[in-house]
């Protein structure tokens, strides 16, 4: 099959989707105004990235990469003035009427952007610089391991100095989490010790004590020693250099975060949900507008959840006929947790069973998309276990993306910490969600569609990305490759998990349920351990509104589907489809609707 045939036909059906979206009414195209608009979007980005190393080296740039973003009032003012000068020259210099389609796209996503940033600095003390889920403490060592790259003595010096650069950058989201605290915001009580657990981890071993070695000096080794354009002399040099910054930068450094969560922990409260901040209500009703791009309200959310967690136990009861067994659903659920044929050993060997399945599973998948897809990414993606240091705070399971130079492949984290918590049942809705066809199918085409401007490429909608990484779990459903009845229970209990997730997200948040109402709940609908459903409460309670996207995005796409099959008919192509949702990169979901809305009326 030709493949640039492929691409060029992906490309007009994108194409047609956007100019039917549109409407009728715009002024003639001009190429000067699109090439305008093309440069000030990539010079936009470009002041984006120059403004944050990090950004930078995850997408492959070496830019200031001996620094790290500081964290401080002048550095946000900064940024929010950039962003409120770019929104005026856009409003001002463009006529978006005067753009293309593509760009007429563009327009309306800065702009929605822009205004989005600008209210959120109402809430920027608000949020948790410090929390089990994604902290400070555990994303400085996964960045220096999984983002900084070192291919020359260069990027090695680069890497120590950034070492040295921990205790500043320490001491500043210290001070920003005090301050945030006097205004009345600080993570409850239970945030404190993973905390503290992922800081000890981090400064435990060399060189800082007896002992294999710590995770950056593990690492640092053995980036320093795969150099090989560097002698030995140059090596000895720079792990000196790195073991000086560890002992006399990170080491301290981490003993204050230390210090910190202990005495956080002795001043804050055990109410969980949002709603005890200042004007917690309104900032609930911010970040649930921004998580689903939708106007939902917190208790609209809460009634589609509850119909939801109905429709999904309607189709667990019918598994559990199908597999002959005789009780109610929550007897089936004990059934299933506790049979042994369904879990890896809790064991080395066991973790590593587990991680050549989920790769399997992937790269079964992976020989099938021709099936469903037209455009295919180009990146590799590989599955590996949660790093140690964080394993017992992080979440289930993550996505990386791919760097944009192709350099860095798009990676899978399972968290292996409890083998209890990761059910061989779940493993294929899992894998298929967070790989392929999921987030790395949506990511990396979204960052090699060189024809957009890199802001689409490399931003996003957790609504789309989350409602297209749940979809997607259905996807090989139609392929028939859960194996048997168990792997499509597990697809529903993955799905079940997200239903969930917008009854206890607005019963936390908006409904001031309790935390033990929350794991109570979970253990009602799921088949899962009370320290699970106690881990995802906590994931719940530091990061509100977030897991709402889920549901709220996959019902969105499922519903667009549906749409344009009873609108086509026989004509109705699912490769073309997947290819109006992706290849415009992430979306909100308004837009989103505008695109198939286009495809239908064109491909009719």
């Amino acid at each position: 099959m030709n493949i640039s045939r492929i691409l060029l036909s992906a490309a007009c059906v994108a194409l047609s989707s956007a100019a039917f979206a549109a409407g009728s009414t715009a002024a003639p195209v001009t190429d000067t105004a699109d090439a305008r608009a093309s440069v000030f979007f990539e010079r936009a980005f470009d002041e984006r990235v120059a403004a944050s190393p990090e950004f930078a080296a995850q997408l492959g740039q070496r830019l200031r990469y001996d620094e790290w973003t500081p964290i401080t009032e002048a550095e946000r003012a900064a940024g929010l003035a950039r962003t409120g000068r770019q929104l005026a020259e856009l409003e001002r210099d463009f006529d978006r009427n005067a753009l293309a389609l593509q760009g007429r796209l563009s327009h309306d996503i800065f702009v929605a952007n822009a205004k989005r940033t600008i209210a959120g600095a109402e809430w920027q003390y608000h949020g948790y610089l410090f929390d089990q889920m994604s902290g400070l403490q555990s994303r400085i060592p996964a960045f220096l391991i999984n983002t900084h790259r070192v291919e020359s003595v260069a990027d090695a010096e680069a890497y120590v100095a950034r070492l040295e650069g921990v205790a500043k950058r320490v001491d500043e989201a210290i001070a920003w989490a005090n301050e945030s605290e006097r205004r009345g915001i600080l993570p409850p009580k239970f945030v404190f010790p993973y905390v503290a657990s992922d800081a000890r981890n981090v400064i435990t071993g060399a060189p800082f004590g007896d002992g294999s070695d710590s995770p950056l000096w593990a690492d640092i080794k053995a980036k320093v020693g795969a150099l090989g354009s560097a002698d030995d002399a140059t090596r000895a040099r720079l792990l000196a250099a790195a073991e000086r910054a560890l002992r006399g930068s990170v080491g301290p450094a981490y003993q204050r975060i230390i210090a910190y969560a202990e005495g956080a922990e002795r001043r804050a409260g055990t109410d969980d949900g949002i709603w005890r901040l200042p004007q917690g209500a309104r900032y609930y009703d911010h970040l649930l507008a921004g998580y689903t791009t939708t106007s939902m309200t917190a208790e609209q959310i809460h009634a589609v959840g509850l119909a939801e967690v109905a429709r999904i136990e309607d189709e667990m009861r019918a598994i559990m006929t199908q597999v002959g067994f005789k009780g109610d659903l929550p007897e089936f659920f004990e059934a299933v947790r506790t049979d042994p044929r369904f879990y890896y050993p809790d064991t080395p060997d066991g973790r590593a069973a587990y991680l050549a399945e989920a790769t399997r599973v992937i790269d079964d998948m992976r020989t099938r998309l021709p099936q469903l897809f037209r455009t295919l990414p180009k990146a590799p993606m590989v599955v590996k276990a949660v790093e140690p240091f964080r394993e017992k705070s992080a979440g289930k399971a993550f996505y990386s993306s791919p760097s944009a130079d192709g350099k860095r492949p798009g990676v899978y984290y399972a968290n292996l910490y409890r083998m209890a918590d990761m059910p061989k049942y779940e493993l294929p809705a899992l894998a298929y969600h967070e790989g392929i066809p999921g987030h790395h199918m949506q990511l990396a085409i979204a960052g090699e569609l060189d024809e957009l401007p890199r802001f689409r490429r490399f931003g996003g909608f957790t609504a789309y990305s989350e409602g297209w990484g749940l979809y997607t779990e259905r996807l090989p459903k139609e392929l028939d490759l859960y194996a048997d009845p168990y792997e499509d229970f597990g697809r529903l209990t993955m799905e079940m998990t997200r239903a969930v997730r917008l009854v206890v997200d607005t019963g936390l948040h908006a409904k001031r349920w309790t935390r033990e109402q929350v794991i109570a709940y979970h253990l009602e609908k799921l088949p899962m351990t009370r320290d699970a459903a106690t881990k995802a409460t906590e994931r719940y309670i530091v990061m509100p509104g977030q897991a709402t996207a889920y549901t709220v995005g996959m019902l969105k796409i499922v519903a667009l589907r549906e749409k344009a099959k009873a609108a086509l008919g026989p004509r109705f192509d699912i490769r073309d489809f997947h290819d109006v949702v992706l290849r415009s990169g992430a979306l909100p979901l308004d837009l989103l609707e505008q695109q198939v809305d286009g495809w239908i009326a064109a491909t009719r």
